[in-house]
């Protein structure tokens, strides 16, 4: 303690003395007390080098990234949609996705109500881009995310479906669409972004898949222009769905939901626990959550609420239409 008394004693001495003359005074072993230049180090033992990390590439080849200066986006958003690959919609016969050609199915009605509650708090603050994710895997995030688009695409506006878990997309999958290009080819191979989304039919629904396989998601999803583009895609898109990956397994959905407006957490009933939501809202902060989805629900205590309404209606056409003509 002596020697730190001694050396910071020594220290205000110079300071007062108005030693400017660039050259680090010593103490007596030789390590530098005070540099006169404040790009220096206070004690130190030797100088500290520092990577020039303009002059590394982005991307070398998937082993490894390091953030550089963000590029300037060359993006006509005038006619973007106009230039969007169109694919058909043929999803897979097992993932359960809302019909729209069945509005009537509880599935859809519970994404209806989902799409109106989140309409109405867009009417009360800026809210155009989300984050859906779950505490753990297997809980229903993609399930939501997919629905929720679908239920957003049904009105009149466009909605962008963007497969934003890196480490394991599916969305694909379910909707039968190729992986790329798509969102990793934008940002590292530059990729024109209107060659990353496809139309699906002649719906509003539009979806942008996760792209080539990458070995740093959130290095990736770090870069400077990831949130630009987003800034971008809020211009033409009314809702912009991002699935992304568990709170628990990865920093990938906090650091999205610091770009966007809003984050759902999906949970499932008799699978999460409550101490795992509390852990993924603790890992959030608190901050941009707007509500949690329970998925899983048993199927008896959604239809009561829906079955009765429908089919009284139903007999009520069936009997109208048997009831004899009076002479």
């Amino acid at each position: 303690m002596s020697r730190i008394h001694d050396a910071l004693r020594r220290a205000e001495q110079m300071l007062e003395s108005g030693a400017t003359d660039g050259t680090p005074h010593t103490d007596s072993d030789g390590r530098a007390v005070v540099v006169a230049d404040e790009s220096g180090v206070a004690a130190s033992e030797s100088p500290v080098n520092v990577p020039n990390y303009n002059a590394i590439p982005n991307y070398n080849g998937g082993a490894g990234l390091v953030r550089a200066e963000p590029r300037q986006l060359n993006i006509d958003w005038r006619n973007f949609l106009q230039r969007c690959k169109v694919v058909p919609f043929h999803p897979a016969p097992e993932t359960h996705l809302i019909d729209p050609e069945r509005p009537h199915e509880v599935p859809g009605e519970e994404f209806r109500s989902l799409r109106t509650r989140l309409n109405h708090l867009q009417s009360q603050q800026e809210l155009h881009s989300l984050v859906v994710t779950s505490a753990s895997p297997a809980e229903g995030k993609t399930f939501t995310a997919v629905n929720l688009a679908l239920a957003q695409a049904q009105l009149e506006s466009p909605v962008l479906l963007a497969d934003l878990d890196l480490r394991r997309p599916t969305v694909h999958n379910l909707l039968q669409c190729e992986r790329t290009p798509g969102f990793s080819d934008y940002l590292l191979y530059e990729k024109p972004l209107e060659e990353c989304v496809r139309r699906i039919g002649n719906s509003n629904l539009y979806f942008m898949p996760a792209g080539t396989p990458v070995k740093n998601p959130l290095e990736i999803l770090n870069l400077g222009h990831v949130k630009q583009t987003f800034d971008g895609l809020r211009r033409i898109f009314n809702w912009i769905v991002l699935d992304t990956p568990p709170l628990l397994f990865s920093a990938d959905a906090n650091l999205l939901s610091t770009m966007t407006d809003g984050t759902l957490i999906v949970v499932r009933i008799g699978s999460t626990t409550y101490d795992n939501v509390i852990r993924a809202m603790q890992t959030l902060c608190e901050n941009n959550v707007i509500g949690i989805v329970a998925n899983g629900a048993r199927a008896g205590e959604l239809y009561s609420k829906y079955t009765y309404y429908y089919s009284r209606t139903d007999d009520d056409i069936r009997e109208k239409e048997e009831e004899p003509e009076e002479e």
